[in-house]
């Protein structure tokens, strides 16, 4: 988000001097390495409508939705590459424990009049996603998919033609709380400016201030060989451009590359103590294993398909799934805006914009945007939240793994499963 913030800071004003500053290349944290997912906030309506009240639910998910025209249409004017596809996100239900996770959703949007999802039949779920072990699930067609990496390489392209100065391999070491900023960087370098942006996702977790915003878990993805001819047979080649998820708590999602690989990923494993981000972020074969796992289960009919690739990543947990935005300890010219949770691709253009405003100290409708400084739950301190956090995680697993071959989970898991984040959707 830090490159989408850069962009609009220079749209508004072009002579301001906009530096930006990446411990590792634009790219390398999780806007770079995740499962390239472009979604938007529909399925959080239930959230949003608790926080903001329905209609500014509903204004708030349209505006995540145009997030997504808007990357296909930055893609498309700059000629970025970025495999950017519109095909829909199907949300699906993979046992039955999970049929009808998305009706709470549903009956919020036929009450505000709106109709983001279409309902299909379950014999379409599984032909679309080429296994019968889809039972049922919604449609969404306002949804993409792309090339995370590529995108991000594409504004940093774009950010660097318009005057950004960018410099890679430059970790912020500490920063200073006065005006003007004083940020020490590696190699002894230092930065000075008037104001600072923070966005670096996970890695926020070491400040502070956000500490307690955020649980930082792991995410990690295997893809396979390409086989675009075996995903013709089993009828998700016809689908190629389609996001899949279930409703897992610790969520599987998946699609197909553009050469025909299956890129599938699971969310949840790894919890970091505060912001401790070790190497077990990068890569992990134990977890790789449990995603190949849910791939096998899922498509049988490409068990004997090798898996080449496997990597993993940071993931900044808030409580409800929705981001924080804001000022820094109250300090106009400290803004941040951290707490994806999984789901930034999209909705960060909107969180660009939100603090690009915030920066300049314009008076919009984005530095006034209701998710600016919202009154949000916090995370216990340590040790108490790596301890809980654990303990909750044991239990989602355990019931889901109960759940996903038929079994009654324990019953102290389903209670403490209660405790657990809300995912990135509103399950009912």
């Amino acid at each position: 988000m830090g490159l989408w913030t850069a962009l609009r800071i220079k749209e508004q004003q072009p002579d301001c001097d906009v530096v930006v500053l990446e411990q590792d290349i634009c790219g390398g944290g999780a806007s770079g390495r995740n499962g390239g997912f472009v979604l938007s906030w529909w399925p959080k309506l239930v959230t949003l409508a608790k926080l903001f009240g329905p209609e500014e639910a509903v204004r708030i998910s349209r505006a995540s939705e145009d997030g997504i025209h808007e990357i296909e249409r930055f893609c498309k004017f700059h000629d970025i590459d970025a495999d950017f596809r519109f095909g829909g996100w199907l949300w699906t239900a993979t046992n039955r424990a999970q049929e009808g996770s998305w009706h709470n959703v549903l009956r919020l949007c036929e009450k505000m009049g709106v109709s983001p999802f279409e309902p299909i039949t379950p014999e379409e779920v599984a032909l679309r996603s080429g296994s019968g072990r889809h039972r049922m699930g919604v449609f969404q067609p306002q949804a993409a998919i792309v090339q995370p990496a590529a995108l991000v390489r594409g504004l940093r392209k774009v950010a660097l033609h318009r005057g950004v100065r960018v410099f890679e391999h430059t970790q912020v070491l500490s920063f200073t709380r006065k005006q003007p900023v004083v940020l020490c960087t590696t190699g002894g370098g230092v930065v000075i400016a008037d104001k600072l942006v923070i966005a670096n996702n996970a890695w926020a977790a070491n400040i502070r201030e956000l500490h307690r915003t955020m649980v930082v878990m792991s995410s990690d993805l295997v893809v396979t060989a390409p086989v675009p001819g075996r995903l013709e047979e089993i009828g998700w080649g016809r689908n190629r451009d389609l996001a899949i998820t279930d409703s897992q708590t610790m969520v599987d999602y998946y699609r197909i590359t553009r050469d025909g690989r299956v890129a599938f990923g699971k969310g949840g494993w790894t919890i970091a103590y505060g912001g401790r981000i070790g190497q077990k972020f990068d890569r992990h074969s134990r977890r790789a294993a449990e995603v190949v796992s849910d791939f096998r289960k899922y498509y049988s009919a490409l068990a004997d398909v090798p898996i080449t690739h496997d990597w993993s990543g940071p993931v900044d947990r808030t409580p409800d799934s929705l981001p924080r935005l804001g000022y820094l300890g109250g300090k106009k010219h400290i803004v941040y805006g951290v707490g994806w949770s999984g789901n930034g691709v999209g909705p960060s253009v909107m969180g660009g914009r939100i603090l690009a405003s915030l920066a300049l100290g314009v008076k919009d409708k984005w530095s006034e945007h209701p998710l600016v400084e919202y009154s949000a739950h916090r995370y216990p301190p340590e040790p108490i939240r790596f301890v809980g956090a654990h303990l909750v995680r044991a239990a989602v697993a355990t019931k889901e793994r109960a759940e996903m071959i038929g079994k009654r989970p324990p019953f102290w898991s389903v209670q403490l499963t209660k405790l657990a984040p809300s995912g990135l959707e509103d399950k009912k």
